[in-house]
């Protein structure tokens, strides 16, 4: 496709916009001699209205070179090597461009982001240059397709058309304050379209990640999924398990908590991927109980959308327990029927509920703690107050667990708010030290009480001459 640029005069966006540390940047990078852009989501938002979330940089500064010329530089990435450059406030982005020989993944897995020492990545640049292109192993491909390692440099047309979707392969040049279209993203972001750069089958292939992202884009922006995007998606859904489970439970994360998760959910229902990702849960949705169908879970997303609607935070596991509360609820009842006593039984069902996960979306250990200690005090939020309340107003999770109750009791008003009640209390009694800190400062202090002194030995007394 023709390169197409677009002059200040025929674009909404403007240099005051942007964040003055990427000001900053780009006009360093073009006093030493290196081409700049700002790129991605941030072209994005600014030319929709929105207020970006990241200003990210590409340049044809290799990172060895931006190491030398930014002193906050940090090279990170072993899978493909980008630098992140640290500000009082932020941190920008800086990427060199990459080759459209093959293309990469536009977000690499979370082992993938580590620092690298700095003698290491430069020798990898020196050993790019000595086998005849830019950088270190060039790219790497499994059998199926699925990129493994890409840092193969090139040049900003190059480095356009790898990019995931058009309406992310804008450029914002600081030269002319223009925008450059490689692939025409102006035009599917006039038409509200999520379209893949190039054959949707081969780029789903190479990261099947790709259609999460894809979802993610249409759901917050309020676009539609291009055609051939949409069919590709639909049949290459049961690819999605090839991404690592622990990078599929952040873009869960990031799906569910952007403000658009009903969308959201009902999209990944509707596209084939939620089943491959949440096959347990998928087949309980399909399933009624009692008679009723399942729609709590699409209840409690929509309320969680209202919650980040009006700025507030909503915490990893509590997220997790009003999608999964019904679901667990139900494993914990079972359980109770074969005589556990409470909590045995909410172990055992978070930790079946942790195995079915773990080969898809691996959920970390302690955001599924949180989640039961959130679903035990349910029941506990019952006695007003009952013996230890400062304990129960001190656990970590009771800020979260006072919000699931808070949702619950939307769906059934009760006569008495048991919210309205221990919110009452908790602020009655200031803030206590959260329990499990005390439990852990205790036993400490046991310990040290029941360390016995040893007896200092006497000093060996030399023979008698």
């Amino acid at each position: 496709m023709e390169k197409v640029i677009i002059p200040r005069s025929e674009h909404s966006v403007s240099r005051s916009q942007l964040s003055p540390n990427g000001v900053k940047v780009l006009y360093k990078l073009r006093e030493h001699g290196f081409i700049a852009y700002l790129v991605g989501g941030g072209v994005r938002d600014l030319l929709l209205g929105r207020e970006p979330k990241d200003f990210d940089v590409v340049t044809d500064a290799t990172p060895g070179q931006l190491k030398k010329t930014f002193r906050n530089c940090r090279l990170i990435g072993r899978r493909f090597r980008l630098a992140h450059l640290h500000f009082h406030d932020e941190i920008i982005e800086v990427a060199t461009f990459r080759s459209a020989a093959d293309a990469t993944p536009e977000e690499p897995p979370e082992e993938a982001v580590e620092p690298v020492p700095e003698a290491e990545a430069l020798e990898q640049e020196r050993d790019g240059r000595r086998r005849g292109h830019l950088h270190g192993p060039r790219m790497l491909k499994s059998e199926d397709g699925m990129v493994l390692r890409d840092n193969v440099f090139g040049t900003p047309e190059e480095d356009a058309v790898r990019r995931d979707f058009t309406v992310n392969a804008l450029f914002y040049n600081i030269a002319d304050f223009s925008i450059i279209d490689h692939v025409g993203g102006m035009e599917d972001l006039k038409n509200g379209l999520i379209r893949t750069i190039g054959d949707p089958q081969v780029r789903f292939t190479e990261d099947p990640v790709r259609m999460i992202r894809a979802v993610r884009f249409a759901s917050m922006l309020g676009f539609n999924i291009e055609q051939r995007t949409e069919a590709a998606m639909v049949e290459l859904s049961g690819t999605i398990n090839k991404a690592t489970p622990p990078r599929m439970f952040e873009e869960i994360l990031k799906l569910l908590l952007m403000g658009a998760g009903e969308r959201t959910y009902q999209m990944l229902r509707h596209y084939g991927l939620f089943e491959p990702l949440f096959p347990h849960f998928d087949a309980w949705l399909g399933r009624e109980s009692e008679g009723f169908p399942h729609v709590r879970v699409g209840k409690a997303l929509e309320w969680v959308d209202d919650l980040r609607g009006e700025g507030l935070p909503v915490s990893a596991p509590l997220l997790l327990a009003l999608m999964f509360g019904e679901y667990l609820e139900e494993k914990i009842a079972v359980l109770r029927e074969t005589g556990l006593p409470p909590q045995q039984a909410a172990d055992g069902a978070v930790a079946a509920f942790a195995g079915e996960m773990a080969s898809t979306v691996a959920i970390p250990n302690r955001a599924l703690l949180a989640v039961r200690e959130i679903l035990t005090l349910q029941q506990r939020f019952q006695k007003t107050p009952g013996r230890n309340g400062r304990g129960v107003i001190g656990r970590a999770s009771f800020p979260d667990a006072l919000q699931y109750l808070r949702f619950m009791e939307q769906l059934t008003p009760p006569k008495r708010s048991l919210v309205d009640w221990w919110q009452r209390y908790a602020e009655q009694q200031g803030e206590p030290q959260p329990v499990e800190a005390a439990e852990t400062v205790a036993a400490e202090d046991h310990k040290k009480k029941k360390r016995r002194r040893r007896r200092r030995k006497k000093p060996a007394q030399a023979p008698a001459e």
